[in-house]
């Protein structure tokens, strides 16, 4: 007998066992899932999510990585949401983009996923309940915001349910050869990102803006002279040859995302939330030189943790602003209350965007 005959034998009894235990849980899973629709429930759950993930992170003693086994265990509870209930994710189109490859990151191979325009589509889809969820780009580690992404909210109803980070790499991509390209295409944030390296190798290269990474490869494979900033995905679906990778600025690149939903999330708990608002302090920013110092009080005297502070022209009333902020905490929990009917007191406009698992 081969010395690796006895290992491998070991190896096919364990993937029988874990086959048949990944199809037990999947079964439990299905069944939550008809209670679930029974009681008019959500199939997914963020706070359920992160529990599972924080519990087997725990349980887990190596040698297995801690980033390969949540990979794992997100494929896993792909396919039982997709057991319990159909589920539709709509994404910033076409198909390769970062932020298709983000969601599936998040939500896995086993539920559907349908493209989407533009950030305004994505809002109306899961609004109309065309889509169960929208995975949207919200900022970014090298250009900050996605303003466009951010300024949705504003008009919109849908809650922030869950927030993850991805990393994002880049590669020229194009027909053409390097010395022939005349213009480069990509999401200005993509493009934004690529700065440095584009001005070292194509200073004299047009830069233009396009609705996404992934149609920017469609350009760049149809007209010469052309190329993409985009990921290697990309290039590989549309068949367009790569020039460069990790032309990055930033080696540590990384976009923070929301999913966003009609319905809000529960609470983790133990300190583990982030709540985000959109607020506007109205005539008091005119009136009181101390107005942001103002907002901020009410939430400082109750120990809540300010995380994140913008500011965004409202575009409906000249020389007004709204601020995003994300804090930690929970809508729910009776500091937050208290925090908010003291805010409302004198801002004209506090709104509850969503509650959700903070990224450990």
């Amino acid at each position: 007998m081969e010395p690796l005959q006895p290992i491998r034998e070991k190896i096919d009894q364990l993937d029988h066992e874990i086959v048949g235990l990944l199809n037990r849980r999947l079964t439990l899973a299905a069944e939550i899932g008809r209670l679930k629709r029974a009681a008019g429930g959500e199939i997914y759950v963020p706070e359920r999510e992160d529990a599972v993930l924080r519990k087997v992170a725990a349980l887990n003693q190596g040698p297995l990585l801690p980033g390969a086994l949540q990979a794992v265990y997100r494929e896993i509870m792909s396919a039982a949401i997709a057991l319990e209930k159909p589920l539709l994710i709509a994404y910033l189109g076409p198909a390769a983009t970062n932020s298709h490859q983000a969601a599936l990151k998040k939500f896995g191979a086993s539920v559907d996923y349908h493209a989407m325009a533009t950030f305004a589509d994505i809002f109306t889809a899961v609004e109309k309940g065309e889509a169960d969820y929208g995975v949207i780009p919200i900022e970014n580690s090298t250009e900050g915001s996605v303003r466009e992404a951010l300024d949705s909210f504003v008009e919109s109803d849908l809650k922030i349910v869950a927030q993850f980070y991805t990393d994002i790499t880049y590669a020229l991509i194009a027909n053409s050869p390097l010395e022939q390209i005349t213009k480069v295409c990509s999401k200005d944030q993509s493009l934004a990102q690529c700065r440095q390296w584009l001005a070292r190798h194509l200073p004299h290269a047009q830069l233009v803006d396009a609705p996404s990474t992934a149609r920017a490869v469609l350009i760049a494979r149809d007209e010469p002279g052309a190329a993409a900033v985009a990921n290697e995905a990309a290039a590989q679906l549309y068949g367009v040859p790569v020039l460069a990778r990790n032309i990055q600025d930033r080696s540590d690149n990384t976009t923070r995302f929301f999913v966003i939903g009609k319905k809000p999330a529960g609470p983790v708990g133990g300190g583990r939330d982030i709540s985000s608002f959109l607020i506007s302090l109205g005539d008091e920013a005119a009136s009181h030189s101390g107005a942001l110092l103002r907002m901020l009080q009410p939430l400082a005297a109750r120990g809540i943790n300010l995380t994140k502070v913008e500011s965004r022209p409202n575009k409906s009333r000249p020389w007004d602003y709204y601020f995003f902020i994300d804090v930690s905490g929970h809508y729910e929990d009776a500091a937050m209350k208290a925090a908010l009917a003291e805010l409302k007191a004198f801002c004209p406009l506090v709104k509850w965007l969503g509650s959700y698992p903070a990224v450990s």
